[in-house]
């Protein structure tokens, strides 16, 4: 038999032509039972992948942000096959992630119940319990369509009608075949640890918590961020655009300019609602605190509010926290060694609320100015003292922790989350996440406005999510109002600036299997190639160009 040599972390080694990937791990890696997946050559791939010739080969486990998506993709499928075994004529949608877990719908006849619950739950072991294989098999488009309409899933195939290739791989789980926009686990016995949570009116599928997979993550109720889902998804249904398919649709129709007119008037709406909460209450809100996560839109939104603002008779002023970094010597390191501007710890607590007090209280105070050349405050600030008519605005990743504002009372601060929310599914059963959505704009941003190629903010994205589940989530059901910035258009117009700076991530870049996801979800959304319909002040124009803000 050909050997072939697989490179994988320092060590060469030889195995047989055709090895499954599986194989290889289980002989070579003591953590073989926490691997679900795998990069070949950068690119990922299931456990059943063959390897055929030389390449460098990397593990994919489920403590890593891939590998427990590849977890949650196979336990959606399981969770899928449990409900069309119970309840065939019932249908199944994958709505969004919530609580530490993931958010899903059954429609059927009757509301659904606890005991149901429960019954897909056992349905759901069972399937585990019998360490069912998930097989992936080619098809052609045509094939693929005949699939889905036999089993009742017509938005699938009126997305099949937008994709570039001949043919595709579904997935087929004990006869029921399903399509994801990505890998499955190799076998359902891969998937022993999850729970099933009544969460009126649907579901929500709990997962392995990161830092011990062994155990179910814990359920965090979020019922601010839940009810935004619902506002936001509510929304979809009336405009009719909660499918990829509808919104390509409207964008060959010639109809996409109605719906880039409302949504834009939607944004407006809310933002001038969140202005009149803060008037309504002007006698005792001195501070606005602005929070999100990356690329939310925070900066046009805040310019945003400040109009509606003035348009209440207020006159607000802005306070950068970046102004407040300690020395860079008094500045806590990351796991890397480098400077982490982004803990709580590197800003000037103390001096931050002594002068917000003093502010708040009439009194004139020198603002301090960070020079990021010297890691250190420049000599000189800037005098500042603010009437009974002129909140504070403060954006910043910490706007929502306590601790910030510490000796400032409550009822004196206004806090805001702000995140871009996609209502936007590629059909019922895979869901477009907020991340990837987020991951899209930021892209096209940094090659805009900081000369950064997709490469370079692809290799920062895990830090960039790390940051946000220890600086923001933990936080986000301490605002006062949540605001979602997504536009439910914008991947149409994102898509011609993203999809030339992800196709030069090439195959010896360490994030070309990030590229390559990316590349196949926006692959069926049609561009919106005329942007003269998007105002000057759309939260969009902070990404590809041409605010009124900036």
């Amino acid at each position: 038999m050909k050997t072939v040599n697989v490179k994988f972390g320092n060590k060469n080694y030889e195995c047989t032509e055709g090895t499954r990937l599986m194989d290889f791990f289980k002989e070579n890696d003591q953590s073989y039972d926490m691997i679900i997946a795998g990069l070949v050559d950068n690119k990922l791939v299931d456990l059943n992948y063959r390897i055929h010739r030389d390449c460098t080969v990397k593990a994919v486990d489920i403590r890593s942000e891939e590998g427990m998506k590849v977890y949650r993709r196979s336990m959606s499928f399981v969770f899928i096959k449990a409900v069309h075994e119970i309840y065939p004529h019932a249908r199944v949608t994958i709505e969004h992630s919530l609580g530490k877990g993931l958010y899903c719908e059954i429609h059927k006849e009757r509301s659904l119940t606890r005991g149901d619950v429960e019954l897909i739950k056992q349905k759901m072991q069972e399937i585990v319990s019998k360490n069912l294989p998930f097989e992936r098999i080619k098809v052609s488009i045509e094939e693929a369509a005949d699939i889905f309409n036999r089993q009742g899933q017509p938005e699938k195939v009126k997305l099949l009608k937008y994709s570039t290739e001949d043919r595709m791989y579904l997935y087929r789980l004990d006869g029921y075949c399903d399509y994801f926009y990505g890998i499955l686990a190799p076998y359902t016995g891969y998937l022993k640890v999850f729970d099933l949570k009544f969460y009126l009116p649907g579901v929500i599928i709990l997962f392995p918590d990161v830092s011990d997979p062994q155990k179910v993550a814990q359920f965090v109720d979020q019922h601010k961020l839940a009810a935004i889902y619902q506002e936001t998804e509510k929304w979809g249904r009336i405009m009719k655009v909660d499918y990829v398919s509808s919104l390509n649709e409207l964008v060959e129709s010639g109809d996409i300019k109605e719906i880039i007119r409302i949504a834009e008037a939607l944004h407006e709406k809310k933002i001038a609602q969140i202005a009149d909460m803060i008037n309504k209450n002007r006698d005792n809100v001195r501070l606005i605190l602005i929070a999100g996560p990356s690329s939310s839109g925070k900066t046009t939104f805040a310019q945003r509010l400040y109009i509606q603002l003035r348009v209440n008779g207020l006159r607000p002023i802005s306070i950068s926290l970046d102004d407040y970094f300690l020395p860079s010597e008094k500045v806590p390191r990351d796991e890397d060694g480098k400077y982490d501007f982004e803990d709580i710890e590197a800003l000037d607590l103390e001096l931050f609320n002594e002068q917000l007090t003093q502010l708040i209280q009439g009194e004139e105070v020198i603002l301090p100015k960070y020079d990021f050349t010297i890691g250190a405050r420049a000599p000189q600030g800037r005098r500042v003292k603010i009437d009974a008519d002129q909140p504070v605005i403060i954006e910043g990743i910490h706007g929502l922790n306590e601790r910030l504002t510490a000796a400032i009372p409550k009822d004196r601060k206004f806090k805001i989350y702000i995140s871009a929310l996609t209502q936007l599914n590629l059909d019922d059963h895979n869901r477009i996440p907020t991340t990837d959505s987020r991951l899209v704009r930021r892209i096209v941003r940094d090659y805009m406005f900081r000369a950064t190629d997709a490469e370079k903010t692809l290799e920062m994205w895990n830090s960039v999510r790390r940051g946000e589940e220890k600086n923001i989530f933990p936080y986000q059901e301490e605002a006062d109002v949540m605001f979602n910035s997504a536009l439910v258009y914008e991947l149409g117009v994102l898509k011609k600036y993203a999809e030339p700076l992800l196709a030069k991530v090439e195959r010896s870049s360490s994030v070309f299997y990030m590229a390559q996801y990316l590349l196949d979800i926006l692959s069926y959304i049609k561009p919106i190639e005329d942007e003269q319909d998007i105002p000057a002040n759309s939260i969009l124009r902070e990404f590809i160009g041409n605010s009124c803000f900036f």
